[in-house]
């Protein structure tokens, strides 16, 4: 039998979509599964979108250029100068999703066998984009008893050494929450233009921070123009996570040559999606208003209901949809493995995201959790409810 590569047998499995074959048995025994586990909001994708690809009028669906549409980038470029970041179109490359954009930052900043440092947890999907590229991660654990904001950088410093490339964060963070300060950013800005390295921001939950909070983008911040670079997306902004737009954005005119060059090997972004990503910048503030105004909401009521739950630890967030969670259960894989196996209450159970793949420091996270507050908070309410009859019964837990 042939051999499958290192590089395919390293990929990790994606620890929010690893349960679907249990939950898809769930389902057909007849329970009702309440997804907690995966960032796809529920809310309406702008009707200025979904009109735009309605009525188009194109007689033939011809490829984009590599770079993406000269109109789409010009009014991103628009958007981002009004929320005080300078930039022109030919500083913004169009991805297929922000997945695309960060391979090809992590292809653009390193070569096999460099590192990035990443403030952990993190987003599960960068372990995968690093092992498909051949980078190491280099992880910098923050802790649930700080909310899990930036270590201090003197935990930073001793981690970098010869083949370290960039430092890599999300902000807000998946799937923490947590919203950088300025204070922070300016801190790892200092940092990376002292060592000559690449500041990579994933800021694609950028308009979702609460309690009168704003984002901070590392675009902002002086002095900057060599070393950062953006990651964006549409999907989460407007709920269009099935258009699979993003982009990358840079000062550095020699990362947006070298980007552009895996742009040209992939061909082009989706036509389509461009045009629906193109009129959703017409979407006035209203929609984000009432979005935010939900969202808060369903934070406050998630956080309230959790914190009447005995043995739990929370980090409240101030950005994105997301909650990490700490249990009372020494393996949350088996855990959330058995809410859909086994156990139901009242005719539903839930499904969670199990917190350890979004570590790269082996045997954190175990007892930990994320729940994507993307559900309307009746049915958060209920879901909030079958874990806690599910911990009193889990034969995990000690009791």
């Amino acid at each position: 039998m042939p051999h499958l590569s290192n590089k395919g047998r390293a990929m990790p499995a994606s620890p929010i979509r690893k349960l679907v074959p249990y939950a898809e048995a769930a389902r057909t025994r007849g329970v009702e599964v309440i997804h907690l586990n995966i960032g796809q909001p529920d809310i309406k994708t702008p009707e200025q979108a979904l009109e735009a690809v309605r009525t188009h009028r194109l007689e033939v669906l011809e490829y984009s250029r590599s770079e993406g549409s000269d109109a789409y980038r010009q009014k991103l470029a628009d958007y981002y100068g009004k929320h005080d970041i300078s930039i022109t179109r030919d500083q913004i490359l169009v991805t297929t999703g922000g997945s695309e954009a960060l391979s090809f930052v992590m292809g653009c900043v390193a070569d096999p066998g460099d590192e990035i440092i990443i403030p952990e947890p993190f987003y599960a999907n960068y372990n995968g984009f690093a092992v498909a590229m051949g980078l190491k991660v280099v992880p910098v654990p923050s802790r649930i008893e700080d909310n899990f904001a930036l270590p201090p950088i003197e935990q930073f410093e001793p981690l970098i050494g010869p083949r370290t490339r960039a430092i890599l964060l999300c902000n807000p963070g998946n799937p923490t929450g947590y919203l950088y300060t300025k204070d922070e950013i300016r801190a790892l800005a200092q940092l990376v233009r002292k060592h000559d390295l690449f500041l990579v921001a994933d800021e694609v939950y950028r308009e979702f921070t609460y309690d009168g909070e704003t984002h901070y983008s590392i675009l902002q911040e002086p002095g900057l123009e060599q070393h950062a670079v953006v990651v964006d997306s549409v999907s989460k902004r407007y709920s269009m996570c099935g258009a699979r737009i993003g982009c990358l954005i840079s000062r550095n005119p020699e990362v947006m040559h070298t980007a552009l060059k895996f742009a040209q090997a992939r061909l082009s972004p989706p036509t389509f999606a461009q045009i629906a990503s193109e009129a959703a910048l017409e979407t006035p503030q209203s929609y984000f208003d009432a979005v935010i105004r939900e969202y808060s909401e369903r934070r406050n009521l998630l956080m309230a209901e959790l914190e009447k739950i005995p043995g739990l630890k929370v980090a409240r967030p101030r950005g994105a949809f997301y909650c990490m969670v700490e249990l009372p259960v020494a393996d949350a894989d088996a855990f959330a493995q058995w809410l859909l196996e086994e156990f139901q209450w009242a005719g539903s159970t839930v499904m969670v995201a199990p917190a350890a793949g979004f570590y790269a420091t082996p045997g954190l996270g175990k007892n930990q959790i994320r729940i994507a507050y993307v559900l309307d908070k009746d049915r958060l309410k209920k879901a909030v409810r079958v874990l806690a009859e599910a911990l009193k019964t889990y034969p995990g837990n000690g009791n």
